[in-house]
């Protein structure tokens, strides 16, 4: 990290759709999570540059119920702000993705603090996905959100919806209004209210390859709107060979001292000969913004496209945080914050720390395909060049019961580096993999280990490849199984809309229902080098002039919603 400059991305790893607000002398980055739980984390910094994680605003069952949803629905963009001294966040539950319909409810929650304790949800809409509120000067709340449209001949994304919300009400009240609509597929909006205009930026694009942000403004709040005539404020669509890829979905925060500063997404992709893959998913990056003269807003360092590094605001002293440690030795009653689990909280049905003090007990559920009681444990990849390794004591009696590694995308995409019985030979590892919903076994790749007292596994990735292995004690290690496409636990792969990122963890089943015990010592993920994504030893800032993404045509990258 150069010393005065902010580092993109500043949220390395899935951390989509980010939300800023400044509250005093702190900034607050909230982002999506989709299926994923607890919902919505927040990281805290407070100069832009050094961020640490502040806790999640949906981490109680009560707040979020996502069992049974699909792979990539769940939280979509929450958007947080802060008014009369509290903090309020909106947000999106999906519950059916894609083409026509999408089932999709909107809420609120406040909180005096953003450690809490929050509010129970108040339900707003569910006319279309991506709210956010806008609370104007004269004291007034809005509700901002797209009006999704199912109807054949119609467009999916039929323009921005503005309604009042009446905080005493705990209600919407008057009829909502369209204030906005665009030929050009128009999401995420956001207001802002400057020298006597309000701008409303907008994600442009769909959320690919096409993506990018674009403004308008107007002398009225419900409009009518005027496009920004220099179009984008910011895209990479016709820059393939750009690092920061996909950019889009952003807020905006003033400083202190009166600067302007923009989050939004983007991500660096892993070029491949089938194309490029953002294995880490869609990431957090914050951009210097100016005004012009006439009144419209530009990237600080000019053009349309996002910088990997840009100057940190004036004033700010370096506030640098604590960096969490690769390794969890499960030694504390509770989990690390970085850890998820898939719909539903952890609980002491399925999981513990105290059982076997100095272990991660997982008993045994559902199967990696089910949507409902997965007894799964993850973390965010952060880099496409790290190595992950767990040692654990399992002691399966039939071929129903399994525990492991695993990678993971989703329920349709995921390898898994499992321990298993097998009759007439007991105890052996092996990689069993679901691609774009197909699964398969590599029974030619499997290990004998039933002697082994412990089996140590390794998942190391490295850039488009990922390979497994397996260690009786953690020193000697045996490959299991051949190299493996790590790019296809990304956006880009399969026929599915997908919107996450890649996770590693471990897992347990017992698909015979007597909930089997697996007991894991330790997990680590360790980063193995600065250069994040880039693929083939491009390094972070990207792949030459000859990447395989060189050239391609707008429409050969676009992806939406």
């Amino acid at each position: 990290m150069t010393a005065g400059h902010i580092r993109n991305p500043v949220l390395p790893g899935f951390h989509p759709d980010p939300s800023i607000v400044r509250v005093g002398a702190d900034y607050f980055l909230a982002t999506s999570t989709f299926e994923w739980f607890p919902g919505v984390p927040v990281h805290r910094s407070t100069d832009l540059v050094h961020w640490e994680p502040a806790g999640h605003i949906l981490d109680r069952a009560d707040l979020l119920d996502l069992r049974g949803i699909p792979d990539s629905a769940g939280v979509w963009a929450p958007s947080l702000s802060y008014h009369d001294g509290r903090f309020w966040l909106v947000y999106s539950i999906v519950r059916t993705i894609g083409h026509p319909y999408k089932d999709v409810d909107n809420y609120l929650v406040t909180a005096p603090d953003i450690s809490g304790p929050w509010s129970e949800p108040v339900f707003l809409n569910s006319s279309g996905f991506d709210p956010s509120l806008f609370h104007d000067e004269d004291g007034r709340t809005w509700l901002l959100n797209i009006q999704w449209d199912p109807r054949d001949g119609h467009p999916a994304f039929a323009g921005i919806l503005l309604q009042e919300y009446d905080p005493g009400k705990q209600a919407l009240i008057g009829a909502p209004r369209t204030i906005l609509t665009h030929e050009v597929l128009i999401e995420g909006p956001n207001v802002y209210r400057r020298d006597g205009w309000y701008y409303l930026m907008l994600a442009e694009g769909g959320t690919g390859w096409n993506h990018g942000i674009l403004m308008a403004r107007s002398r009225e709040l419900a409009g009518p709107y005027e496009l920004d005539p220099a179009g984008s404020l910011m895209t990479t669509r016709d820059a393939p060979e750009w690092p920061l890829q996909k950019a889009g979905h952003g807020e905006l925060v003033r400083t202190a001292e009166g600067e302007w500063f923009l989050a939004h997404l983007a991500s660096r992709p892993v070029r491949t000969r089938d194309g490029d893959r953002c294995v880490l998913g869609r990431e957090t990056c914050l951009q210097r913004v100016a005004w012009t003269d006439d009144g419209w807003l530009r990237l600080a360092d000019g053009g349309r496209l996002p910088s990997l590094e840009v100057a940190a605001p004036r004033g700010a002293a370096p506030a640098p945080v604590p960096v969490p440690p690769a390794r969890d030795d499960f030694d504390a009653p509770t989990l690390a914050p970085y850890w998820n689990t898939l719909r539903a909280p952890a609980n002491p049905q399925w999981l513990s720390l105290t059982e076997r003090p100095g272990h991660l007990r997982l008993r045994g559920r559902q199967s990696p395909h089910s949507r409902y009681d997965q007894s799964l444990l993850a973390r965010r990849l952060t880099s496409v060049r790290c190595e992950a390794t767990t040692v654990v004591d399992f002691r399966p009696s039939h071929f129903s019961q399994l525990a492991g590694l695993i990678c993971w995308y989703d329920t349709t995409t995921h390898y898994y580096l499992r321990l298993t019985h097998v009759e007439g030979r007991g105890r052996v590892v092996g990689v069993v993999l679901t691609d774009d919903g197909a699964y398969g076994e590599l029974p030619h790749s499997e290990l004998d280990v039933d002697d082994w007292p412990l089996v140590h596994l390794r998942a190391r990735f490295d850039g488009p490849e990922l390979r497994f292995a397996a260690s009786p004690d953690g020193v000697s290690w045996q490959d299991v199984g051949p190299v493996l496409e790590a790019t296809r636990l990304s956006d880009d792969y399969g026929k599915r809309l997908r919107f996450t990122g890649a996770f590693v963890g471990v897992c347990v089943q017992d698909l015979g229902g007597t909930r089997a015990v697996a007991d894991f010592d330790w997990f680590e993920l360790q980063d193995m080098g600065e250069d994040g994504a880039g693929g083939d030893g491009a390094g972070q800032d990207g792949a030459g002039q000859d990447s395989p993404s060189a050239g391609k045509t707008d429409a050969s990258r676009k992806r939406r919603r």
